[in-house]
């Protein structure tokens, strides 16, 4: 599905928050950045927004860009071509399966990952398994919404307009019926924050952005 609309992702990313997605990576990448020195492993890179951002500010950071799409890889290797992409690294790979030694990063970043796993506390406890003690575990997500009112208005631009958008842009209205449907199933920021702490990560904090609706969490491994 990642695949399918490649093509078309950040154009979709741009028109569904305002542009403001560019805004909420910056915050996710300034607490990657909170980590010791060493190589950041920024998971589902998509098509690298994250990953530059890192770079955009500590030329210094070594970035390592994993995602499972081949397709959004492709996007990825075409936006980095020059001195753009200059110290950052893609791989194909499996966020449940990470072909990566224990304690590798000094910090793993991901942006709208955790919706998408099929067993989201082994995704967790795999981006803690690849870095070191002291690093940070930072994710960026839509979270589950719990605010009487803003919720049903949510929803409803969620499950109506987003789909309809999705159909005329990216030609790929299922694509944007799985999105809503994905942060029905998922958590609310307060019980991704305990799952984080169930699996060892240590002073978790979290944040969010859009009246709610997106939260930046970060863990210590």
């Amino acid at each position: 599905m990642f695949t399918r609309i490649a093509g078309r992702y950040d154009v979709m990313n741009a028109l569904m928050t305002a542009g403001r997605h560019h805004a909420w990576r910056e915050a996710t990448a300034r607490a990657a950045l909170e980590s010791p020195p060493g190589p950041i492993l920024d998971l589902a890179t998509g098509t690298a927004d994250l990953a530059i951002a890192v770079r955009a500010l500590d030329a210094r950071r070594r970035v390592v860009g994993a995602d499972f799409s081949t397709g959004m890889l492709a996007r990825a290797r075409a936006k980095l071509g020059g001195e753009r992409g200059a110290g950052i690294a893609l791989v194909a790979a499996d966020a449940l399966g990470l072909p990566f030694p224990d304690r590798t990063f000094a910090a793993v970043t991901s942006a709208f990952l955790l919706r998408n796993l099929e067993d989201l506390e082994h995704g967790l406890v795999e981006m803690r398994r690849v870095t070191i003690p002291g690093g940070r575990v930072v994710t960026l997500d839509i979270t589950r919404l719990t605010v009487p009112g803003w919720s049903a208005a949510f929803h409803l631009y969620f499950h109506r307009v987003v789909p309809m958008v999705g159909a005329l842009v990216a030609g790929d209205r299922a694509a944007y019926t799985y999105l809503p449907d994905s942060v029905d199933r998922f958590l609310t920021p307060r019980e991704l924050a305990t799952l984080m702490e169930k699996i060892g990560l240590a002073h978790v904090r979290s944040r969010c952005f859009a009246l709610g609706t997106v939260a930046l969490h970060v863990g210590v491994a």
